[in-house]
C-alpha cells in the first residue's frame, strides 16, 4: 500500500515513476456499483499513452454527470487500451458482492486489447483477482489512470441503468441508478423486487421481508 508519505503530489507522478523502471503498459482500475440495490457491478481498466493527461480526470464521484461523459469521450480517443467488464446481479447473490467485483475487474483486464506490465487497483488488495496488482487505498484521486477507469466505469455503469429504467421506470434508475434512494425504497414496497435487483442486500430484503441467508457482506 502506498503511505502518505509517498503518495503522488501530481496526476502523473505514479505512471512516470513506474516507466522510470522500464514499465510501460500501466493499467489503473476500477469498479462502480458495489452499493446499490440493483444493477450489475462494473469495472474498467485503462492504459495510458507515456505523458498522456486527460485534464480534469480524476475520481468520478467528484464530477458531474455532464462532465464525466465528456471526459469518457476523451479517455476513450486518447487512451492506449479500455477494457470494460461486469458481474450480474445474478453472479452478486450467488458468490457475494466482493467476488463479483473481482470478476468485473478481471474481466476488464481480459478485455484490454494488450496485457499491461502492471495493474494498479483502487482500495485494498483484491482476492481472486487473478492479476498480481498493487493497490492505493483513494487511488482514484491520486493516480491518473485509475482516475480515468473511475469515469469510464461509472458512465458505462450509469448509461446501462439509464436503459433499464426505460423498462422499470417505477424505481427511479434513471436518477439513482440503482441506489436506495426513497423513491426506489417506495418503489420496492409498492412493486416489488424486479429481475435486476440484488435480493442478498439487506435494502431489498428489509422492505420485502425477505429470509435469505446472510453471505458475509
Amino acid at each position: 500500500m502506498t503511505s502518505e508519505e509517498s503518495r503522488p503530489r501530481s496526476p502523473l507522478e505514479y505512471e512516470n515513476g513506474l516507466r522510470g523502471r522500464g514499465i510501460r503498459a500501466l493499467a489503473g482500475v476500477d469498479e462502480v456499483g458495489r452499493g446499490p440495490l440493483a444493477g450489475p457491478v462494473v469495472a474498467a481498466a485503462v492504459i495510458l499513452p507515456e505523458g498522456c493527461l486527460i485534464e480534469g480526470a480524476g475520481d468520478s464521484k467528484t464530477l458531474s454527470a455532464i462532465r464525466r461523459e465528456s471526459l469518457c469521450r476523451e479517455i476513450l480517443a486518447r487512451a492506449a487500451a479500455v477494457g470494460i467488464g461486469a458481474a450480474s446481479v445474478r453472479e452478486i447473490d450467488q458468490e457475494n458482492i466482493a467476488v463479483a467485483t473481482a470478476r468485473a475487474m478481471a474481466r476488464a483486464l481480459q478485455a484490454l486489447s494488450s496485457p499491461p506490465d502492471h495493474v494498479v487497483v483502487d482500495g485494498l488488495p483484491v482476492r481472486r483477482l487473478g492479476w498480481k496488482h498493487e493497490a492505493v487505498v483513494g487511488g482514484d484521486g491520486l493516480i491518473h489512470s485509475i482516475g480515468c477507469a473511475s469515469i469510464v466505469a461509472k458512465v458505462h455503469r450509469d448509461r446501462l441503468m439509464r436503459r433499464l429504467a426505460q423498462r422499470y421506470p417505477a424505481y427511479g434508475w434513471a436518477t439513482n441508478v440503482g441506489y436506495g434512494t426513497p423513491e426506489h425504497m417506495q418503489a420496492l414496497r409498492e412493486f416489488g423486487p424486479s429481475p435486476h435487483h440484488r435480493l442478498t442486500f439487506g435494502g431489498v430484503q428489509l422492505e420485502m421481508g425477505l429470509e435469505v441467508p446472510d453471505q458475509g457482506r
